[in-house]
């Protein structure tokens, strides 16, 4: 139950199970945060993320608070990518989720994209039941590259940490700042970058497909895309992307999570790619 004060850019969700339908039984939103909730009534509630405006400035703080009771099943997905603007002040947006046993919960927003001289960062904890399952996808662009913005923001950091019971099984940290290293020339012909975590027992099949089909794949001198996957801790998988175009990134993303569709009651990907 909520105690505190609902502060700007704050928002709370309760997914709960009733029958075979999972329902919102919380949804508590502050401006600039907005949230809309489809599938109310189906097996798995979609959540898709935005922002007024469209995208964050300075001084933008979007914290989220996100339960999964036990058998319940939710989505968390964006309408668009979550563009960054420029700004000397730096914006944050953070998501803490719990997910109960037997629950599901699938994090699959669109990709960051930091514009020139942005300051960005942002951190997800999640904390998973033994039983509970996790599927966790962000990833980041180079910006608009188009318009010759390429790795050009100020600074991006980015945390992840994944804890099953007391024990922690993921724990990660990119910081990419300009200041201090030469991001560009590090990059190369790279222009998105994506990390995935694919936990629990409702997809440990699909975690084992995909370091079995990454381990099998061929990667050659100078290719477009090089992917890798490990096993985590607790049987889980981490896969990570890197790409030279984010339809090209899309393409292998959709292709590895094509398990997602019957969990979440459709193809999120249908009307983007």
């Amino acid at each position: 139950m909520l105690t505190t004060p609902l502060h700007a850019g704050s928002a709370y969700l309760t997914f709960t199970r009733t029958g075979s339908a999972t329902v919102l039984t919380r949804a508590l939103v502050a401006s600039p945060a907005k949230l809309f909730a489809t599938n109310g009534r189906s097996a798995t509630c979609w959540v898709y993320a935005a922002t007024l405006g469209g995208g964050l400035v300075g001084g933008d703080e979007i914290r989220l608070r996100a339960e999964v009771t036990g058998g319940a099943r939710a989505l968390l997905t964006t309408q668009a990518s979550t563009k960054v603007y420029r700004s000397q002040r730096p914006s944050f947006q953070s998501l803490h989720a719990t997910v109960d046993a037997e629950a599901f919960l699938a994090v699959v927003p669109d990709p960051v994209v930091c514009f020139a001289d942005a300051h960005f960062a942002q951190s997800q904890r999640y904390d998973l039941h033994a039983r509970a399952s996790l599927v966790m996808v962000d990833w980041i662009t180079s910006g608009r590259h188009a318009s010759g913005e390429r790795w050009a923001f100020s600074r991006y950091e980015s945390r992840f940490d994944i804890r099953r019971g007391c024990r922690r099984i993921f724990l990660d940290a990119l910081v990419l700042e300009r200041n201090i290293d030469a991001v560009a020339e590090r990059m190369g012909r790279f222009q998105v970058m994506l990390t995935a975590v694919i936990t629990g027992p409702l997809v440990a099949g699909a975690a084992t497909d995909i370091v079995t089909r990454v381990s099998q794949s061929c990667v050659h001198r100078q290719s477009d895309l090089v992917m890798s996957a490990s096993r985590l801790r607790d049987g889980g998988t981490l896969l990570r992307i890197a790409g030279t175009s984010v339809e090209q990134v899309g393409d292998a993303l959709r292709a590895h999570f094509a398990f997602l569709a019957p969990l979440t009651g459709g193809d999120l990907w249908s009307r983007k790619w």
